[in-house]
């Protein structure tokens, strides 16, 4: 089969079958694809290998594309089509979980693991089809970042020329931000635009492993090292050599093994448990945790050399409450990716729902948001979705239209904010008993922010409010 040129994709005629674009550098697997998409009553616009795909389509591109990812490298290529309003399916032979999470995260539909049947794959992009031609067209493409993030707003901006600047270091980072804001991803993405980016990312969650087991998750063990050490093993930091090792919530890891990750940092050596000889490994480390570093080390629970050694580039995530229109984006987001897996009917939300996704304060951040919408698109279906379909939590929020059109309330006293803020913080700590670590969690403040201010109101003489 000729080889089409890029410039040959439909060129603006009207087309009564969805046209496809085909992906893939194995001539086979080209030639089953063709028959399924004609089988699914499709037609091939063009067959080309990922390497010969420019970073921006021709005049107009296809409604779909079946894209092969031979590894993780070729998840760009899903980037440049889905930005450009391109359908797409990823296929691979590679039958790797994380993968297909990848795949599906930057925007593909479905994921089909190879080798498949033209039968059985021609039924696969038939429901697909069908999908398009029953969805209304999109009032607008939800703009997302080559970063993996999905939002515009100025704080987001800010953490997008960050990681350009921050990437192609070798120093470590250091991570700060609330459980949920994305911490991971911005760790990937500092990964993958570094020179290691063709080397391992090992992600390792300090606080999700018992503390027996942790120093052995990170360095590995020898046969024989302890009970149920039945052959050798490597750790996270073998495992990322010559790459990145993401440890997050590092704030949970025990002294003990902060100080043999110090020798890591200064001397690039370490042992396996139950190990004599020293080992060598090129690693960058990025950490994360949701804590604030400065009141761990005041409690004894975090070095403070450690903390120094790591605190090298500093990144601080913005909480979801923190960036305006970027909760409506991720919402309707989330909802189009779930109403496709869960095969629902959904388009959008009901004005009124949006309002109250966008009063509510999102205390567990991009991650509650997200299992707010699948959960509504999981229990319920329809064209919208409603008021009625959030949890109780979120419709309590006072939307801002809302409370805006009620109008002023006759003799109602305007404070300057700094006297409204400071009576909300003295409150909370007179709840709390006097503990302020207690007072900034209820307030979802940092403790240091609280301690800052008190500092300051002390210095400037100011009464308590």
């Amino acid at each position: 089969m000729a080889e089409p040129r890029l410039s040959d994709w439909s060129g603006g005629r009207p087309q009564a079958r969805p046209e496809v674009l085909l992906v893939d550098d194995d001539a086979a697997s080209l030639r089953v694809a063709t028959v399924a998409v004609a089988t699914a009553g499709g037609e091939v616009t063009a067959a080309i290998g990922a390497r010969d795909l420019p970073a921006a389509p021709g005049r107009r591109a296809p409604a779909y594309a079946v894209v092969d990812l031979p590894n993780r490298d070729a998840l760009d290529v899903i980037d440049a089509l889905v930005a450009s309003g391109v359908t797409v399916i990823a296929t691979s032979c590679a039958g790797s979980v994380s993968l297909a999470v990848e795949a599906m995260r930057r925007g593909a539909v479905d994921f089909v693991l190879k080798p498949y049947t033209p039968d059985g794959f021609a039924r696969r992009l038939a429901l697909r089809f069908a999908e398009r031609k029953e969805a209304p067209p999109p009032a607008a493409a939800v703009p997302q970042t080559a970063h993996g993030f999905v939002g515009q707003s100025p704080a987001m901006r800010e953490i997008y020329g960050q990681i350009d600047r921050i990437a192609p270091s070798r120093a470590p980072v250091f991570i700060l931000g609330e459980s949920g804001v994305g911490k991971e991803l911005c760790a990937e993405a500092i990964h993958a635009r570094s020179g290691r980016a063709q080397k391992p990312f090992v992600a390792l969650n300090c606080g999700a492993i018992p503390r027996e087991l942790m120093e052995s998750e990170v360095f590995g063990h020898v046969r024989g090292a302890f009970t149920g050490a039945t052959e050798d093993r490597i750790g996270a930091a073998e495992a990322a050599s010559g790459g990145t090792l993401f440890l997050d919530e590092i704030g949970e890891m025990e002294m003990a093994l902060q100080a043999k990750l110090l020798r890591v940092l200064q001397t690039g050596e370490f042992r396996r448990v139950g190990e004599a000889r020293a080992r060598r490994v090129d690693i960058r480390i990025v950490c994360a945790t949701h804590r604030d570093p400065h009141v761990e080390i005041a409690a004894g629970r975090f070095r403070q050399d450690l903390f120094y050694r790591l605190h090298v580039l500093p990144i601080r995530m913005p909480a979801l409450r923190e960036r305006g229109d970027d909760v409506a984006l991720l919402a309707e987001t989330f909802l189009a990716r779930f109403a496709a897996e869960e095969s629902r009917r959904f388009t959008g939300f009901a004005p009124e729902a949006l309002d109250l996704i966008r009063a509510y304060p999102w205390p567990g951040n991009v991650r509650e948001l997200q299992n707010v919408v699948r959960r509504a698109v999981v229990l319920d279906d329809g064209d919208m979705v409603t008021p009625d379909m959030l949890p109780a939590e979120v419709r309590a929020a006072t939307p801002l239209r809302a409370s805006a059109s009620a109008g002023p309330v006759a003799d109602a006293p305007i404070e300057p904010f700094h006297i409204t803020e400071r009576r909300i913080i003295e409150r909370a700590i007179d709840v709390c008993g006097g503990n302020l670590a207690k007072a900034a969690a209820a307030l979802e403040l940092s403790p240091s922010t609280i301690y800052r201010k008190r500092e300051r109101w002390a210095a400037e003489g100011q009464a308590p409010a």
